[in-house]
């Protein structure tokens, strides 16, 4: 990881992230980017009259951000970037010129499991990004340092390339890595596949030397609720997911698993896309 990219907006939420792009930036010397991107409503609350003014306060409070970045992380290179456009086509498109690039942004979240969420910029920013995406549902207040990673592992040969980037982020903070077998109760020739997949990833993560633990279990109903259940009996502060392998659970979702996820889950994700640079081979 060389390059974490923070979308800021100046939100509470948005300032909640770029904490935790602090942290990740303290233990991986990735290079921090603090981005706002100009849009029609980017300048609520900046104050000016003008768009040349809404630009200087953003910058200048970008630079405060910058400053106070550097001040928690002094070996971190900091740089402040200012775009124009959609912020779910700006940020992918800016990390896609970076080596090794995450996105760290923030999102709303709604009450219920079977609620739609359609048309976040967090959604949109998962969807069109082909670098990992770590996104903080608002008002989720948890430990910057990871020490639980919950890695949910399913039928789809996908899922395992959910692994080294877990892994990486486990060797960063020291942390153990929670291996989760999800099999739904309507589909027990499901056991034996799962049970490979689990071995595939057990093996992967006492290969780099990396603390893990792993289970499998039988699930009803919603399978983002299912692991969110889970999350909260081993105290997870971070799940990584992969917006690929959704096809695997189609028959038992009321929408999709990860819209779900980013609308409830009360530790952030990482959403990891399906691409050759995350191949489980690599």
């Amino acid at each position: 990881m060389k390059n974490i990219i923070v979308g800021i907006d100046f939100s509470e939420n948005s300032i909640n992230s770029l904490k935790h792009a602090v942290a990740i930036s303290l233990r991986t010397n990735a290079v921090l980017h603090l981005v706002w991107v100009k849009t029609p409503g980017a300048s609520r609350g900046l104050g000016g009259e003008t768009i040349e003014d809404f630009t200087k306060k953003a910058n200048e409070k970008l630079e405060a951000l910058a400053k106070e970045c550097r001040m928690e992380s002094p070996k971190s290179n900091v740089q402040i970037v200012i775009l124009e456009g959609k912020p779910s086509n700006e940020l992918p498109r800016y990390a896609s010129n970076l080596p090794e690039s995450i996105i760290v942004i923030g999102t709303h979240g709604i009450s219920g499991f079977e609620e739609r969420f359609i048309g976040s910029n967090a959604l949109k920013t998962v969807v069109a990004s082909k670098a990992p995406v770590f996104v903080i549902r608002v008002g989720v207040q948890i430990n910057r340092d990871l020490t639980q990673i919950l890695v949910p592992i399913d039928t789809s040969f996908e899922t395992l390339q959910k692994i080294n980037p877990a892994i990486e982020i486990a060797k960063a903070f020291s942390a153990k890595i929670q291996l989760l077998g999800l099999v739904p109760t309507n589909m027990p020739d499901d056991m034996n596949v799962v049970t490979v997949q689990m071995n595939h990833a057990a093996k992967l993560c006492l290969d780099a030397n990396v603390w893990y633990d792993e289970e499998i279990i039988e699930f009803k109903g919603l399978v983002s609720k299912a692991i969110v259940d889970y999350a909260k009996t081993k105290d997870v502060n971070l799940l990584v997911l992969m917006k690929e392998e959704e096809a695997a659970f189609e028959n038992i979702w009321i929408g999709s698993t990860i819209q779900q996820l980013l609308t409830v889950a009360p530790m952030p994700l990482l959403i990891i896309p399906n691409t050759n640079y995350f191949s489980i081979t690599k």
